[in-house]
């Protein structure tokens, strides 16, 4: 059993920036109709690599670093199920590859409504199966981490719980999870915040069940995952389900750092603040050590 809290103490000095951030955004929520999802939709670029396995295919994007690369990391972007792309995710994900000296393969995953649970989890384990069975082939390479942003990091969760459950819990060396969401029953205190979201109506469908664990594996068993960072900031309204997957983890005997960044709301990696490069850093450095 292993927890380890990391908080940089310097960023104090940025809080008042990240305040100006968040006062300046205001309060946002998402789409809460499938026409209000369509309209903020914007089209796959068509040149999309497609991989198969188990006799599913996905397509992804492959972001190649110069020279040979230390490892392969499998992302899966964010967008609360049923918006977002692969291509979204292209200058970072190239950067990121730069960073780590490895390749980086974004899953383009089916979005919901139109395609609810389990399509997306089924996607992300046949983009991870394929990596299993070629990256050593492709990459040179078959050191693997996996990890997402939002609704990616959920699936990064829901994909190692299905390696673990047939037998390759060990193919991905660590999975770095920035805020994702957890419980989309609405039945645990940190469920219940976000029970009235649209995205959890059209990911979840008509499962007749959502505590089941593909869809919220705050209720799966969680022992003999590989190492998990976790991150999240301290006004996001996720921050709850996030602290008790991390609580979970550590009580299923199973390796978490946790690191909760002040002044940051969901998604607050992606803006250009002091707090938000300082997370960036460490989500590579923890990678970086991974695949050292």
């Amino acid at each position: 059993m292993d927890l380890r809290t990391f908080a940089d103490p310097g960023l104090a000095a940025h809080v008042e920036e990240a305040r100006r951030s968040n006062a300046e955004r205001g309060t946002r929520r998402g789409p809460g109709s499938l026409a209000e999802v369509l309209e903020l939709r914007t089209p796959e670029p068509d040149d999309n690599t497609l991989v198969e396995a188990g006799g599913r295919q996905v397509p992804v994007r492959v972001h190649r670093p110069d020279g040979q690369p230390k490892g392969v990391y499998l992302d899966f972007h964010g967008g609360g199920f049923y918006l977002g792309s692969a291509a979204d995710d292209d200058a970072r994900n190239q950067q990121l590859a730069n960073a780590l000296q490895a390749v980086v393969v974004s899953v383009h995953y089916r979005l919901a409504p139109e395609n609810p649970w389990p399509a997306a989890p089924d996607d992300a384990e046949t983009a991870a199966a394929w990596l299993i069975d070629n990256a050593e082939r492709e990459f040179g390479t078959d050191r693997l981490v996996i990890g997402g942003f939002s609704a990616g990091a959920t699936l990064a969760v829901t994909t190692v719980l299905r390696l673990r459950d047939k037998g390759s819990g060990t193919a991905f060396a660590g999975a770095a999870l920035q805020f994702g969401t957890y419980d989309l029953s609405g039945q645990t205190p940190a469920g219940r915040l976000i029970s009235d979201e649209y995205f959890i109506e059209a990911y979840a469908g008509s499962a007749p069940d959502r505590t089941h664990p593909d869809l919220s594996p705050v209720y799966a068993d969680l022992r003999g995952l590989p190492p998990l960072l976790i991150v999240v900031g301290d006004q996001d309204v996720l921050l709850d389900d996030n602290l008790a997957l991390a609580a979970r983890a550590i009580a299923a005997g199973g390796q978490v750092d946790l690191k909760v960044y002040p002044e940051s709301r969901h998604g607050f990696t992606r803006r250009d603040t002091a707090v938000a490069r300082a997370a960036r850093q460490d989500v590579e450095r923890w990678l970086a050590a991974l695949l050292s």
